[in-house]
């Protein structure tokens, strides 16, 4: 079954109609409480290592929400609720995956980068899993959440 959202306008003004799943909005329940628990995890990952290093606190806050600055740069006039600007999908979709946070992570684990940024992927993937356990997920081209 697929819900036809109204018809905003792009940026060049024409309109544009998108038609995505009503599915689209919902995710199944198992994969919400496995993401939950992965998010409870890393929580308590995250308060372990900042407080045995006593470092991190900045990259936290960081990490912490600095995924969703993509939301801001996807608003825009003519969008369609809990639709966010074309123009910003990948740049939403690339800071919403784990690969991101995984390769951060072994970077420090290494020692390429220092612990804080360890416990900076920890808190971004704490962010992904947090999303994902609340229903939110990646986009598609038009700015909708994936099914």
């Amino acid at each position: 079954m697929t819900t036809t959202h109204p018809s905003p306008q792009t940026a060049n003004g024409s309109e544009h109609s998108a038609s995505v799943p009503e599915t689209a909005y919902l995710t199944r329940p198992d994969g919400r409480v496995a993401f939950a628990v992965l998010g409870a995890l890393l929580l308590a990952s995250i308060a372990a290592e900042a407080i045995k290093h006593s470092t991190g606190y900045w990259q936290i806050a960081a990490f912490g929400f600095a995924p969703d600055l993509a939301l801001f740069y996807g608003a825009g006039p003519g969008l369609a609720r809990g639709q966010i600007h074309p123009r910003a999908v990948w740049l939403y979709n690339t800071v919403h995956r784990f690969w991101g946070p995984i390769t951060l992570a072994a970077l420090a684990a290494l020692g390429v980068l220092s612990v804080g940024f360890f416990i900076g992927a920890l808190t971004w993937a704490f962010h992904i899993a947090l999303d994902r356990s609340l229903g939110y997920g990646l986009r598609t081209r038009d700015g909708y959440q994936r099914p």
